[in-house]
C-alpha cells in the first residue's frame, strides 16, 4: 500500500478560524425568512430566479434536542448569509433527506451535512467551516471573474507574495485569444480553490520569463513554478495537468476548505504542524517546513 505523506500548516492552531472572524462585518439578524425549503415544487424555480444557489442537505429533523439546536442554528447560519448577500443575486435553500430524497437525487446531492452550491451549469461542494462570514466569503469569491488581469509591476508584486495558494499565470495575445478563452474556461472549474492569473503584458510576461502561450502552475510555498508543457493548451489538457497536480505538499489549514483537506487518501498520513508565525521561533519552523517540503516535493509518496 503506498502511503500519502501531507504536510498542513496552521497559525496558531485555530487562528486560521479565528481570522475568518476578524473579515467581514456582520450586521445582526433581522429576523426575516430568506431560506427556502426546497421541494419538488421550487426547486426549478430557485435555480432559475438566482446567479447562484446554495443549497443545504441535512438528515431528517432529528428527535434528540441538542441535534435539533443544532440544525436549527445552521439555518441560522444560512439566514444571516442570505441576509448579507440578499442583494448579490444568490439563494439559499435547505434539502431534507428523506421528505426531499427525488429533488436530492435530481440535484445530485449525496452527502448529508454537505453545501451545494449550484452556479451556471457546475455544482460546487463547500468544504469550508459552516459560519456565516466564511460562507459568505466563499460565495462571494465565486462571483469573481474567473481569472485575475496581471497589468503592471505592482500587481506583479502582489502576486509574488501570494504563497499560500494553488495559482496559475499564463503569458497570451489578448482576451480575445482562442488560447486565453480556454485558459479561462479551464479556470472556472476550479474558482475558488484554485487561483488563475494571466497577463498580456510583454514587460509582465518577462519578468516572469514566460513565453506567449506558456502557463507556469506553483504549489504552496515552493519557490519555483512548473512549466505545464506542449503548449498551447486546450482546455481538457489545462485540466488534466491541474487535476493531476493539485494535491500541495505542503498547505494552510484554512477555515474555507478546512474539511477538504482530509479528503484525499484515508489510509495515508497527514501531518498536521501547529505554529505561531508572529513569533521568532514560530516563524522559523515554518521556513524550516517550507524548507523540507521544497526538498521533498519530488518523492512520490508525497502526493
Amino acid at each position: 500500500m503506498q502511503i500519502t505523506w501531507i504536510l498542513l500548516l496552521a497559525s496558531l492552531g485555530l487562528s486560521t478560524l479565528a481570522s475568518a472572524e476578524k473579515g467581514l462585518e456582520f450586521p445582526r439578524y433581522d429576523g426575516k425568512d430568506r431560506v427556502l425549503d426546497i421541494n419538488e415544487k421550487n426547486y426549478h424555480k430557485g435555480l432559475k430566479k438566482y446567479d447562484m444557489l446554495c443549497l443545504f442537505y441535512h438528515a431528517p429533523l432529528p428527535t434528540a434536542k441538542e441535534l435539533q439546536k443544532q440544525l436549527q442554528m445552521t439555518e441560522l447560519v444560512l439566514e444571516l448569509a442570505a441576509q448579507v448577500l440578499e442583494e448579490k443575486g444568490i439563494g439559499f435553500g435547505m434539502v431534507d433527506s428523506q421528505k426531499d430524497a427525488k429533488v436530492a437525487k435530481k440535484l445530485g446531492l449525496h452527502e448529508e451535512g454537505s453545501v451545494y452550491v449550484f452556479k451556471e451549469d457546475r455544482v460546487i461542494e463547500f468544504d469550508g467551516l459552516l459560519a456565516a462570514d466564511t460562507l459568505v466569503e466563499f460565495l462571494l469569491d465565486l462571483l469573481e471573474d474567473p481569472v485575475e488581469i496581471i497589468d503592471n509591476a505592482l500587481e506583479l508584486r502582489a502576486f509574488d507574495r501570494m504563497e499560500e495558494d494553488i495559482k496559475l499565470i499564463g503569458f497570451f495575445k489578448s482576451r480575445d485569444s482562442e488560447h486565453y478563452l480556454a485558459f479561462q474556461e479551464a479556470a472556472e472549474q476550479f474558482q475558488p480553490f484554485i487561483k488563475f492569473f494571466a497577463t498580456f503584458e510583454k514587460s509582465v510576461a518577462k519578468e516572469l520569463t514566460l513565453k506567449m502561450n506558456e502557463v507556469d502552475f506553483y504549489e504552496p510555498f515552493m519557490e519555483e513554478p512548473v512549466t505545464i508543457p506542449d503548449k498551447p493548451h486546450s482546455e481538457e489538457e489545462l485540466v488534466a495537468f491541474i487535476s493531476e497536480h493539485r494535491r500541495p505538499t505542503l498547505r494552510k489549514l484554512r477555515a474555507e476548505d478546512m474539511f477538504e483537506t482530509w479528503e484525499d487518501d484515508l489510509n495515508g498520513i497527514h501531518i498536521v504542524a501547529f505554529a505561531e508565525e508572529e513569533d521568532p521561533d514560530g516563524f522559523e519552523f515554518l521556513e524550516i517546513l517550507k524548507e523540507v517540503a521544497r526538498d521533498n516535493t519530488h518523492n512520490p509518496d508525497l502526493r
